[in-house]
């Protein structure tokens, strides 16, 4: 299936993270979007064009943005803390769990139809680890809102060009693609996977028909990144 050019106008939410900036770069390229609409902190340097707004918002207050979602049909979100181990789990809460399923609901009483969010693999909400419960029970609310369409995206190890984290990132970045052949079967939704892939098909993916419910990993990145 070939990628459609159509009338989808989006909004996006932490576009500038590692994969945020990797899918907004790759919209960009796209050049079928009507509207573009980034929400943040601040303004991200040297993205502009004709279709593409920038809007500078409070991620905690729904009032700051919610005039900003009209007319949109789709809305992606990479908002997430990038080390969850430096915060406390109450701060990890406020922001990977209540500022994006806030931005859902907001986004849902807005019309919009679909919303991608960046997971993780392995997320549940009867987890025993913290972080994959409480991501799992985000996803589980956003279940109960009904989008017509709701796209979850499931990277286990993001490989980005630079270390950001210090010596344990680091060591994944070198240890991990090492292991790429000995993750098989059903353990391939444990490869570790370029940012710029991950990037590529959370954009595209906008484009292609897909489910009410759809859970994507490794292999559905790299299929979706080399559509054309």
């Amino acid at each position: 299936m070939t990628l459609k050019s159509n009338q989808t106008a989006i909004v996006m939410l932490g576009a500038s993270g590692a994969v945020g900036t990797e899918t907004l770069q790759a919209l960009l390229q796209l050049k079928n979007i009507p509207q573009l609409t980034i929400l943040g902190r601040s303004p991200i340097p040297n993205v502009s064009g004709a279709t593409v707004q920038q809007q500078k918002i409070n991620i905690m207050d729904v009032s700051s943005y919610q005039n900003y979602l009209k007319g949109h049909t789709a809305a992606i979100c990479t908002l997430g803390v990038g080390e969850p181990s430096k915060i406390s789990k109450e701060e990890f809460i406020k922001i990977d769990k209540t500022a994006v399923l806030d931005f859902a609901v907001a986004c849902k009483n807005s019309g919009i139809k679909h919303f991608e969010l960046l997971a993780s693999v392995d997320i549940n909400p009867k987890s025993k680890s913290f972080y994959l419960r409480v991501k799992g029970e985000l996803v589980a609310e956003l279940k109960a809102l009904n989008f017509d369409r709701l796209s979850i995206f499931q990277p286990s190890m993001i490989l980005t060009p630079h270390n950001r984290y210090g010596i344990a990132q680091a060591i994944s970045l070198k240890v991990w693609p090492l292991l790429k052949p000995l993750l098989m079967g059903k353990f391939r939704k444990y490869r570790g996977i370029p940012v710029r892939v991950l990037g590529q098909a959370i954009a595209k993916n906008i484009f292609i028909k897909g489910t009410s419910f759809e859970l994507l990993q490794w292999d559905e990145f790299y299929a979706l990144a080399e559509k054309e």
